[in-house]
């Protein structure tokens, strides 16, 4: 367990603002939230936990000013910068809700949510969240009414941010602002999510005080980390593993939370700060996997195979602690000395000698790149949940973990699976239903309780979920074969030339797949080899490359049962990204938008007809 801070009463029973009162209370000159500011934002600005209460009172001020009453709905569109933050904290000290809204989402997503959330007011960033959201102050089917605007040079004739927080210091009292938070109950909402939407309008998910003080009281005792440990907070705030690890955690730890308001510079931020704990979802661990064998596919041979050495020493560590045994001493000094020598050199170099817990959740984490990190003694901690219940269900830990799995369930939360493979859940922590146009909450559970998630999976004899794919994307052969296409694209994804993989079947023979070629590999690839292309497309095109991508099906086809193995498929050139519509801003596939953008690629994958070799003898 994390933390031994003093709870503000009973975990059930706790909400938002007591933990707030007591941080400033008891740590309030402890350091609460940074951000990047100064010139050029080479500084940190940081808030002590004292200062943060102060600046959370003064802003519910403003806000009540604004006419935002308990129970409303307030939608906010902003990166992970202080007002974001600070704002989220002020509603809910009001007894407001605030609501998240993708950067990414299109027009029609944010009318979706502004007409089904009944907000009268948002709060922005800047120029580019205006061209979205100006229009619907004058559609008569919106409540909306009015927009606050963080960024005053784009203001126009908009409030800004800091004439609402300047309102509020001239209005502030602080004997209204303590009744207001104290009327407060665990039972209140906390926040509305809106799903990201894979298919369809985005749903959304509300959750109460209690379920997300419970998530997060109930997921520390799962983490050991040092007491007021730092978070670098850069997903989105409109996604549920944020909300928890940025908002809701932090609270309950009275722990520092770094804002890095550009995604693309975590990184940087990760090499400046040598932080303890690092979250991050599949795409993103691939992503940084896929940047460290570029640096060393140009390192020299000797250096390589020094590595490589370290690299294995780590993974049969690994192998031990999985099983939950302790290595052999001979192997612990092999390990601790390349660690000592190789590893932690390097890891220093990236940031990442410091961390003790690193997690990943909100799809399958492929077990090649799992494997990869173990090489480093970096063991991923994956887990898996969904915004309905709150955040994870279940987790794996230092204290019990297998790798390729997801975990066991979290306390207080039950598991079972359906006959067709779907893992139902109930527990304190599932919500209680998504919220109707009308304000009231459609319950998703049925009448004992249990909430039909949508993934299929498997328990093992330990108690260890394993998960084989969402039931929705279950793909069914023309021969009425089941086929996970997660299993096969993280499969074929194994060779590093493979960045992303969507595999496609759903009604046909026999599967085909759209393949990406890794934009940061690819080229380091092909350089090794003396292969010079100056364009992706040039890249893709060139004969050994196709050589090599065809090897690589044929390896990943071989570790694939019939139904499962890729026919055909066609190499791309351009990485899918949220901007183009082709992953969720979780970095999820979609589905839908990808096969409808390369309907007449995939259609051409099946115009002539496909006959199966004859089976070896």
């Amino acid at each position: 367990m994390t933390t031994n801070l003093r709870l503000p009463g009973r975990p059930e029973e706790i909400t938002l603002p007591a933990l707030l009162t007591r941080n400033a209370a008891e740590h309030g000159d402890l350091p609460a939230l940074s951000w990047r500011a100064g010139r050029d934002c080479a500084d940190w600005a940081t808030l002590t936990w004292s200062e943060v209460r102060h600046k959370v009172a003064v802003l519910a001020s403003g806000y009540a000013a604004l006419g935002v009453e308990r129970g409303e709905h307030v939608l906010m569109m902003m990166g992970n910068r202080p007002e974001h933050w600070l704002s989220d904290l002020a509603l809910v000290h009001l007894g407001a809700v605030p609501v998240t809204v993708y950067g990414t989402s299109a027009p029609e997503q944010i009318a979706h949510i502004a007409r089904h959330s009944r907000a009268r007011v948002a709060v922005v960033e800047g120029a580019r969240e205006l061209l979205r959201w100006e229009p619907l102050l004058a559609d008569a089917t919106v409540p909306l009414e009015r927009l606050v605007v963080a960024e005053a040079a784009d203001a126009g004739g908009h409030s800004t941010y800091a004439s609402l927080h300047a309102s509020g210091a001239r209005l502030h009292r602080a004997d209204a602002f303590e009744k207001a938070w104290q009327e407060t109950r665990p039972e209140d909402p906390l926040t509305v999510v809106y799903t990201s939407g894979t298919t369809g309008d985005p749903k959304g998910v509300r959750l109460t005080h209690r379920n997300l003080m419970l998530q997060a009281i109930r997921l520390d005792r799962h983490v050991d980390l040092p007491e007021h440990a730092e978070h670098l907070c850069y997903l989105p705030f409109a996604h549920i593993a944020e909300r928890v690890l940025g908002i809701y955690l932090p609270l309950l730890r009275a722990a520092h939370v770094r804002l890095c308001a550009d995604p693309t510079a975590v990184a940087g931020a990760v090499r400046e700060l040598h932080p303890v704990q690092f979250f991050g979802v599949p795409r993103v661990w691939e992503k940084l996997a896929a940047s460290v064998r570029a640096v060393l596919a140009q390192l020299p041979e000797d250096r390589r195979t020094a590595i490589e050495a370290a690299n294995d020493l780590a993974r049969a560590r690994a192998g031990h602690l999985e099983g939950g045994e302790e290595a052999p001493a001979a192997l612990e000094a092999s390990y601790a000395a390349a660690k000592e020598q190789v590893l932690d050199p390097l890891l220093r170099l990236a940031g990442l000698d410091r961390l003790v817990w690193t997690a990943s959740a909100t799809a399958p984490m492929p077990i090649d790149v799992v494997r990869f990190w173990a090489g480093w003694g970096i063991t991923i901690m994956d887990a898996w949940g969904l915004t309905e219940t709150a955040g994870v269900c279940t987790v794996n830990s230092p204290a019990g973990f297998r790798l390729g799995s997801v975990g066991r369930p979290i306390e207080g939360l039950e598991l079972r699976l359906a006959e067709d493979g779907e893992i139902l859940t109930r527990g304190a922590t599932v919500f209680g239903g998504y919220l109707r146009p009308d304000g009231t909450v459609e319950s998703a559970s049925d009448d004992e309780g249990w909430f039909p998630t949508g993934d299929v999976g498997r328990l093992d004899e330990d108690g260890f979920l394993w998960l084989t794919d969402r039931k929705k994307e279950l793909i069914i052969t023309s021969n009425g074969k089941n086929v996970s296409p997660a299993l096969v694209e993280n499969t074929v994804k194994e060779h590093p030339l493979i960045g992303q993989a969507l595999v496609h079947g759903d009604g046909r023979s026999y599967l085909v797949a759209l393949l990406v070629l890794d934009p940061e590999l690819a080229p380091v690839w092909a350089a090794a080899r003396g292969i010079e292309a100056s364009s992706p497309a040039e890249l893709a095109a060139h004969p050994e490359i196709r050589e090599e991508i065809a090897r690589a099906v044929e390896a990943a086809n071989a570790r694939l049962n019939r139904t499962e193995q890729i026919k055909r498929y066609r190499l791309l050139t351009g990485e899918w990204g949220p901007d183009s519509g082709e992953l969720t801003p979780s970095l999820k596939l979609r589905r839908r938008v990808i096969r409808d953008k390369y309907r007449a690629l995939i259609d051409g994958l099946y115009e002539e007809p496909y006959e199966e070799p004859d089976a070896a003898p």
